[in-house]
């Protein structure tokens, strides 16, 4: 039986109109969706554990639940955060005191609106056999320039009384491909946050030096000075660490195991190492 022609024509009709109709939606939704990433504060962090307050807001609903809408951008090298600062992708961003200074010596306006739990521990390879600073004369430091592990490293030489120039520092940004190439005896020594340094430390290496045992607290959030200028992002921010701090209460009553999955799922690490962390 052959089907008369103007039903074809109907037909056709329909689909396009269908098609039509599609695309008209998929193009609302894709500005819709726009317009909601615009009003959003878009903060950068690190897989790194004084981050875990935020992931832990972001996970449980907290922003939303104080009417904040937060986007987290994942980084993992302070300077890919300095970038997407600099570049408007974000209004804030965890990081430490001396990048901080750095950032506004570069002439960006920022902000420190919050201190964090960052901390970092000095871990030398087992293969290497350095069990003193002194050790390190002539041996390769991995860490990040114009930070703060860049300051440590300096004052390590010294406290040491090393030439500066014998301690080789090795400019390595992502804190992942920093703790493989000590994993696998490519770098002497290099610092490391958490909870990375419990990873290098339950694979037998050595810890030469810690910033807590030291007393220094230098992780900060900041937030850029023209993001703080905007009424909006003002009253985003203020509920932002409000949030921010009910994390960090939860996490001082309940300590890490609750979050165990959570920082090996952000972190990268297995999930094992969360016990070794509240042991220290």
């Amino acid at each position: 039986m052959k089907v008369p022609y103007i039903l074809l024509a109907v037909l056709a009709l329909t689909l396009m109109s269908s098609c039509g109709d599609s695309a008209e939606e998929a193009e609302r939704q894709r500005r819709e969706q726009q317009r909601q990433d615009s009003l959003a504060l878009k903060v950068a962090v690190t897989p790194t554990l004084d981050c875990l307050p935020l992931y832990i807001a972001e996970q449980q609903g907290w922003f939303e639940r104080e009417g904040v809408s937060v986007q987290l951008r994942p980084y993992t090298a302070q300077m890919d955060q300095d970038t997407a600062l600099v570049r408007h992708r974000v209004e804030g961003m965890t990081t430490d005191l001396h990048r901080l200074e750095w950032i506004r010596e570069q002439g960006m306006p920022v902000r420190q609106v919050a201190t964090t739990s960052l901390k970092w521990q000095l871990i030398s390879n087992k293969t290497a056999r350095i069990k003193q600073l002194r050790q390190l004369d002539d041996k390769m430091v991995a860490m990040t320039r114009r930070s703060a592990t860049d300051w440590l490293a300096s004052h390590i030489a010294d406290s040491a009384g090393l030439k500066p120039e014998r301690l080789f520092r090795i400019q390595v940004n992502d804190v992942h491909v920093r703790l493989d190439m000590l994993l696998t005896g490519i770098m002497d020594a290099m610092f490391l946050p958490e909870p990375q340094a419990t990873v290098a430390r339950r694979d037998g290496h050595y810890v030469l030096l810690d910033t807590d045992s030291m007393g220094l607290h230098l992780g900060v959030i900041v937030f850029s000075e023209q993001a703080l200028a905007d009424t909006m992002r003002q009253r985003q921010v203020e509920q932002f660490l409000k949030v921010y701090q009910m994390a960090v209460d939860t996490i001082a009553s309940k300590g890490l195991q609750p979050w165990g999955q959570l920082i090996a799922d952000k972190c990268r690490v297995p999930k094992e190492v969360i016990s070794e962390i509240s042991e220290e």
